[in-house]
């Protein structure tokens, strides 16, 4: 094993607990790509019409008629967030976690870590969630599940297009409904959100002091102030922590904490694959 890895694997074995911030870098390395084979694959038509690069950018394409724009998010939601297999990435860190006391931050909104064993009460998505509509309004705080009317949105589109009977429209005002994702102002905190996040700051403050690992996965530095800057702080006000990075070609820290902090430049599914092992081939 590698110097790194060595660290990595002796800091989990001791941490008392570990708090996990989990980007979008964790869910490409489980193969949740947003460009290229699987872009193609599932949106071919809408490639060669508007010639988008990838989903992420896709999704804030004005189309020109409501039923357009959710027959691309249909698909946009189908295949992020119900049309998945399991995951062996997410699988080697639920394994790598058993016996501690863990939390996962994440700013995915895709559902891997649920749908692949996680306790629902350790998680908390930050971002919103692929599965749930909200008012565009937002007229009123609460949020919907979308998984029967996007099911319903799959079979039944043609042309690029769903029936417009299936354009979803708030219960409230009538307004159309739009994604539970965080972009603007607008975003809905529902009641399962802010219970989440009440679950997450009593870890934090069960674990101010003592023998804490902040695992930080495929984080990069689109929206460093929910997992990133947190972590570099915590870390640096508590010398009994440590801090880990995992991250291919984005994995540093700052000065401050160097000598409690593991950099790891590498593939987040190769490195965990190797703990495991490790951890079992360990007598």
């Amino acid at each position: 094993m590698s110097a790194a890895i060595i660290r990595l694997k002796t800091a989990i074995e001791n941490a008392e607990a570990i708090l996990v911030g989990a980007g979008s870098g964790f869910s490409t390395a489980a193969g949740y790509t947003y460009s290229g084979k699987r872009f193609h694959q599932h949106f071919a038509d809408f490639i060669g019409k508007y010639h988008f690069g990838d989903m992420y950018s896709a999704g804030f394409y004005p189309f020109p008629t409501p039923e357009e724009k959710w027959a691309y998010w249909s698909r946009h939601i189908y295949y992020n967030r119900y049309d998945q297999p399991e995951s062996p990435v997410h699988k080697a860190l639920l394994q790598l976690l058993q016996g501690k006391d863990y939390f996962v931050l994440t700013t995915n909104v895709d559902h891997l870590f649920q749908n692949n064993g996680f306790d629902k009460q350790r998680l908390f998505y930050t971002q919103g969630d692929y599965g749930l509509w909200q008012c565009q309004t937002p007229c009123h705080h609460q949020t919907y599940d979308n998984e029967d009317t996007v099911r319903r949105m799959i079979k039944e589109q043609r042309n690029m297009k769903i029936p417009t009977e299936l354009v979803p429209h708030c219960p409230v005002c009538g307004e159309e409904m739009e994604m539970n994702l965080r972009a603007d102002a607008s975003f809905v905190e529902d009641e399962g959100w802010h219970a989440a996040a009440a679950r997450y700051h009593d870890f934090l403050s069960k674990h101010q002091t003592g023998s804490i690992l902040y695992l930080e996965l495929g984080v990069g530095m689109n929206t460093p102030g929910i997992i990133k800057f947190p972590f570099w702080k915590m870390t640096a006000a508590n010398p009994q922590a440590t801090y880990i990075c995992l991250n291919k070609g984005e994995a540093g820290s700052p000065h401050e904490i160097k000598r409690q902090s593991i950099l790891m430049d590498d593939d987040i599914a190769s490195v965990l694959h190797e703990l495991l092992r490790e951890r079992r081939e360990t007598p």
